[in-house]
């Protein structure tokens, strides 16, 4: 049996097919059949170490993205796309994998066209509440579609709504599990001070480290915070931090980082009391840890999926929302009070949060792309 994982080149579509492979593992096991062999197909490898680990073999393709705006680069990568889908046609050709998971994503497009010929069966997922446009065309030949937001789903039309299921977005089992013991000691916090853990991605959030700096004397005389800052930033938020806070007599709260690692962050998340971060898949880690947050999107103009993420999980009540052109200092040190100081408003958030969250996200897509794998290979 092979089964081949493709999709864009991002972390918020890498790390699901990873948690899809661990699900697979553990299904192979339970029920007693020949473990598959495992493909990713993408322009790059993105994590080989995470590959490597889970016994995932690389397969280059190139693919060219469309961008949204007007770039010469448009054109150049037209050719691009073009050789990538009679790449993936002679590479898809030759592995002939029983089943293709996609998370669609531009690195997803020239391996979708050459399994459409090939007749290949493929299961999509989409992470989005507002389906991208790979997914939305290859959902007219998919033999499922597995979806993290319910309101994604009339927008794939009515004639696929047979095939759609809503799983939630698959997690590695691992990161769903904070840890508090010993927590505050590794990260050097104060025990009985309530913590802001802030996550601007591996790449960080220039606006929001825009106005964290801003906010941190005031926020500090009441918080310790923990500020993902990406590996870009955090010279300057050292620097600019540190001429802030000269004579803060808290100033010692504050605790950059330009990369929170899985035991790093997993201790983060046990001892957060709020959570500041961008719409992207962060927000299904945050639903599963159970922790009011305060979710602020990417603006309409940069990123459709964001906005329309962050308002579909704010909807629920598991958060709060502030738009990126209301987003000032003293907004965001309000919001962070509002949130701490009514008790209601915490638990309400942490339920809600849970109820968001799919755990068996993984284990749900895994038995069913097994399903077909096994009922191609016959």
């Amino acid at each position: 049996m092979k089964i081949l994982f493709i999709g864009g080149g991002t972390g918020g579509h890498f790390y699901p097919i990873i948690a899809v492979t661990e699900a697979l593992r553990e299904a192979v096991r339970e029920r007693r059949i020949l473990p598959p062999q495992l493909y990713y197909m993408a322009p790059s490898a993105y994590n080989p170490r995470a590959l490597f680990d889970n016994d995932i073999q690389y397969v280059s393709i190139p693919a060219g993205k469309v961008r949204r705006y007007f770039s010469l680069l448009n054109f150049t990568d037209a050719f691009k796309t073009a050789l990538g889908c009679f790449m993936a046609l002679l590479k898809l050709y030759s592995i002939y994998p029983d089943v293709i998971f996609s998370k669609g994503g531009y690195a997803s497009f020239p391996v979708l066209v050459a399994a459409r010929i090939l007749r290949i069966p493929v299961v999509i997922h989409e992470s989005d509440s507002r389906p991208g446009r790979v997914n939305r065309w290859s959902a007219n030949f998919a033999r499922r579609i597995a979806l993290s937001y319910q309101s994604a789903a009339p927008l794939f039309g009515p004639k696929n709504q047979s095939k759609i299921a809503y799983t939630g977005n698959p997690i590695r089992p691992e990161i769903t599990k904070p840890l508090l013991n010993g927590a505050h000691e590794f990260l050097e916090l104060e025990q009985k001070v309530p913590v802001i853990l802030i996550l601007g991605g591996s790449q960080g959030a220039a606006r929001i480290n825009d106005v964290v700096i801003e906010a941190l004397p005031e926020l500090l005389n009441r918080y310790q915070i923990l500020h993902q800052t990406g590996k870009a930033n955090l010279p300057e938020m050292k620097s600019t931090s540190g001429i802030i806070l000269k004579d803060h007599p808290y100033k010692y709260r504050y605790h950059p980082f330009d990369y929170l690692n899985e035991l790093a962050l997993r201790m983060a998340a046990g001892v957060a009391d709020i959570i500041i971060s961008r719409a992207g898949s962060t927000i299904f880690e945050i639903a599963a840890w159970g922790v009011p947050s305060i979710i602020i999107p990417l603006p309409e103009s940069i990123s459709h999926d964001q906005t329309a993420n962050a308002f579909a999980y704010t909807r629920t009540g598991a958060g709060a929302i502030i738009e990126e052109n209301n987003l000032h200092a003293h907004i965001l040190a309000e919001e962070v009070d509002r949130i701490y100081m009514t008790p209601a408003i915490k638990e309400t958030m942490k339920q809600k949060a849970l109820a968001f969250a799919r755990l068996d996200s993984a284990k749900t897509i895994a038995n069913a792309i097994l399903d077909i794998a096994l009922e191609h290979e016959k």
